[in-house]
């Protein structure tokens, strides 16, 4: 049984059907030039245990680790100190349905620049919204 803290705030769950075949939306997300053109630049690799940085802006560079890939259906990252990243695809008729998960929040911690979870997660939950719109026009296009 997974032993969360009893102030564990829920996960940033979001859907997306995108109008493009899954392999074009794997490369999307599992590439350093895919996450790059939609989401921020970074020296990813697409191997378990690889370790590489997101250029997050004012933030400077976000460490992160490479911890599930099984492609083109899931991909997981370590995001900072306290944070998973979960892509998922499923091929739909052509098309591809793609869940984002974000998971880590915890009421009680704040991140790396002192920020409250609960405040972040806000703020992180309306971006995951536009983050997705980026996604989908980067692979529709």
């Amino acid at each position: 049984m997974e032993n969360k803290s009893p102030n564990t705030l829920p996960d940033i769950r979001q859907t997306q059907l995108l109008n493009a075949p899954i392999q074009k939306v794997w490369d999307a997300v599992a590439t350093s030039e895919g996450l790059a053109a939609w989401f921020m630049p970074n020296d990813f690799q697409p191997v378990v245990g690889h370790e590489f940085h997101l250029e997050a802006g004012p933030f400077g560079k976000s460490p992160c680790k490479v911890t599930e890939i099984d492609p083109p259906h899931r991909l997981s990252f370590e995001w900072g100190k306290d944070w998973l990243l979960t892509f998922e695809l499923i091929e739909k008729d052509g098309q591809t349905e793609v869940t984002l998960i974000h998971s880590g929040w915890d009421a009680d911690k704040v991140t790396e620049f002192g920020q409250a979870h609960a405040m972040v997660r806000e703020r992180m939950g309306h971006g995951w919204i536009g983050l997705l719109q980026k996604l989908s026009q980067y692979v529709e296009g």
